[in-house]
């Protein structure tokens, strides 16, 4: 995402160096109002910015320590009954945060989708989020989710329902592709997705049988590609059935996570030379799910266990994590690049960049690169919509 500095600095619209509470609040409350003002209450509007800014500081979704983080005046208990009161009785429309993230993109004609599924369980209660993100530079934006009310995969129709919730808000001409793992993988599935023109890049299993209409014969996906070496990949030209669906095929010999060679066999709408290279970024949305977690608000210390207040938790999370996000690719684009390391990689995440410069501002009001904190959040002023 990339933004004029100079411009910014004409709209005046750079954060200021104040550290009153009150402010800041005030701050970040009137960005988000200019999107959610029609649909959500004011108080609610602050609340909901207190608790991403606290968020940012306490990096974890623990209410308890969410609440000594508020910048408010008032006592800890007070905050926390506020937080608590909000996810009993208060709701908040995915679609809304959905459209709202969407601004956040750079502007494209088409964008690469990815789904996938992140769980974890506190006592006995298995919370498990099927995802639907927009990949983008190394990380993916997290846009449209379910919480399925079971432990494992989703179902078919629920694949369906979330794709088709982003063509109802979205549009279908707005898809390049979708990407998908083994897990996401049937023959209906691959018939909506065909009858429907979506393309896609789905992983599927070595073992799987396909079926070669030009020799008539069945033969096993691992067969076809077990010639390729380390590093290597290929596709085949012509059509194969795969589950009863047409589709192409592609495999490459890839190092797995064990460190050892596997192959990786993918199956495609159409253009499967692009299959190696468009699939590698499907890994994208597990960067997201990990910043989530471990890397950066650690979602999974709630304690909640109702499935509405954590469909709640996760879409404030979200919001918090393309602000963070949105940030780090700012310094990074305009400012500071972030330091490279001997292997190549970034010393750190462009959402862990991100995160640290807003948990400094707010923790010691430091804003050292004069990054427009609040207005980086904007959906009006034009020189905030992204390249």
């Amino acid at each position: 995402m990339v933004f004029s500095i100079l411009e910014a600095k004409n709209y005046h619209i750079f954060s200021s160096m104040n550290t009153n509470h009150e402010r800041k609040n005030n701050q970040l409350s009137d960005t988000l109002a200019t999107f959610f003002s029609k649909n959500i209450n004011l108080a609610h509007i602050k609340l909901i910015s207190l608790f991403m800014m606290a968020l940012c500081k306490a990096r974890t979704v623990c209410f308890s320590k969410l609440s000594t983080c508020f910048d408010s005046p008032a006592k800890a208990d007070s905050c926390l009954r506020r937080i608590q009161r909000f996810f009993s009785e208060h709701s908040i429309s995915q679609n809304f945060v959905a459209k709202f993230i969407f601004q956040q993109l750079p502007r494209k004609e088409k964008y690469r989708l990815a789904i996938d599924r992140t769980n974890w369980q506190f006592g006995k209660t298995n919370i498990n989020i099927f995802m639907l993100a927009v990949i983008h530079d190394g990380v993916a934006y997290p846009l449209l989710f379910s919480m399925l009310p079971k432990k494992g995969t989703s179902n078919t129709q629920e694949r369906i329902d979330l794709v088709q919730r982003y063509i109802n808000l979205f549009g279908e001409e707005t898809i390049d592709c979708l990407l998908a793992d083994r897990e996401f993988v049937g023959e209906r599935w691959i018939n909506w997705l065909n009858c429907n023109g979506i393309r896609y890049y789905i992983r599927i299993r070595e073992n799987f049988w396909a079926f070669n209409p030009k020799s008539g014969n069945y033969v096993k996906v691992f067969w076809i590609f077990n010639h390729l070496k380390d590093g290597e990949a290929d596709f085949l030209r012509h059509i194969f059935y795969v589950k009863g669906q047409k589709c192409y095929l592609s495999g490459s010999r890839i190092k797995g996570h064990d460190g050892k060679p596997e192959l990786q066999i993918i199956v495609s709408f159409n253009k499967p030379e692009d299959a190696t290279e468009t699939y590698r970024q499907r890994w994208q949305i597990e960067t997201m799910f990990k910043a989530m977690k471990s890397a950066g608000f650690n979602i999974e210390d709630t304690h909640l266990t109702d499935i509405e207040r954590i469909e709640k938790l996760l879409l404030l999370v979200m919001m918090a994590f393309v602000w963070c996000y949105n940030i780090g690719e700012f310094v990074n684009q305009n400012l500071k690049p972030i330091r490279i390391l001997k292997h190549g990689r970034k010393a750190k995440s462009i959402f862990r960049y991100g995160l640290d410069i807003v948990a400094e501002f707010l923790t010691r009001g430091r804003n050292d690169y004069d990054v427009p904190i609040f207005g980086i959040l904007s959906t009006e002023n034009p020189i905030f919509t992204p390249a």
